[in-house]
């Protein structure tokens, strides 16, 4: 019996800390493929980073994660920043499990501090995808027309999102 409530409880932490699945970031700046090669060995050398696919059309890279690992939405934009470019977009795929939303209220997922913006009251259930509408994360553009303040709580950062 302690063996299978070890195993669960080691599958039930690995799952924890696995709750982004996926990012699609879109990096403005970029004029030929050699960028787009910059920005994906920047991603690259992160620990957590599994596999990057980019786009040159688009501009956009398609990010999966080591299994268990931590998503560090701030250290991908900062990858991006180094390289040279600026983040257009950030969208994340992550696994929800019963929880319940709204405009203006946090959540916390995994190790992620999300204050939903502009969505209306529902539960999500299962892999969505969220965009980050944070400075840095959005056009100056979006980020204006949401005008939301990047915050760093006391207990951890906090992220703005919606669906």
């Amino acid at each position: 019996m302690k063996k299978i409530f070890l195993m669960a409880a080691i599958v039930y932490s690995v799952a924890a800390n696995s709750q982004v699945t996926k990012v699609s970031l879109q990096a403005s700046g970029l004029t030929c493929s050699m960028c787009s090669n910059a920005i994906n060995k920047a991603l690259k050398s992160l620990d957590f980073v599994e596999k990057v696919d980019a786009n040159i059309k688009t501009s956009t890279f398609e990010i999966t994660f080591k299994d268990g690992s931590n998503v560090d939405f701030d250290k991908l934009k900062s990858k991006v920043e180094g390289a040279g470019f600026s983040v257009a977009g950030f969208s994340a795929t992550v696994h929800f499990n019963n929880v319940k939303i709204k405009s203006d209220e946090a959540v916390t997922i995994g190790d992620k501090k999300l204050q939903f913006v502009n969505v209306k009251e529902q539960t999500l259930n299962g892999p969505k995808a969220i965009k980050v509408i944070d400075k840095g994360f959005v056009s100056p553009k979006e980020y204006k027309k949401n005008s939301v303040a990047s915050t760093d709580s006391k207990n951890g950062r906090v992220y703005h999102v919606t669906i």
